[in-house]
């Protein structure tokens, strides 16, 4: 059974950077580079945002529009761990932020298509 879990989340105002860290137990490192890595946020009342992804095949990565340029995803197999590095923020990034993996496949921006959650970070961006 994978375990993620997120740690990094904090208060900082507009224009801040935070970078948040996901690390995953129970699995071995070369079971951990077979897994696609992602992050989602959700703010309340609302469904979870899909916000980046890193394959496991080629390490390539995929953004949200609304992240794009100002996000980095990245992962380190052999810590079993995945960051989000987040520059810029806004207001509008505040959310809580989850960390979710699937195994051997790429998935989309739908929560149905990844298979383990963590139990969430809090990031809170003031004006």
């Amino acid at each position: 059974q994978v375990h993620l879990v997120e740690s990094g989340g904090g208060s900082v105002q507009a224009g801040g950077s935070l970078r948040l860290s996901c690390a995953a137990s129970g699995l071995t490192s070369s079971t951990f580079s077979r897994y696609t890595m992602g992050w989602f946020r959700r703010t309340p009342g609302k469904e979870h945002d899909f916000v980046a992804r890193i394959l496991w095949s080629d390490g390539s990565t995929y953004y949200s529009d609304t992240v794009k340029s100002r996000f980095t995803i990245s992962r380190d197999d052999a810590e079993n761990t995945v960051y989000l590095q987040m520059n810029s923020l806004k207001p509008e990034d505040t959310a809580v932020y989850y960390c979710a993996a699937v195994y051997l496949y790429a998935p989309g921006p739908s929560t149905y298509d990844w298979s383990y959650w963590g139990q969430g970070t809090q990031v809170t961006v003031s004006s």
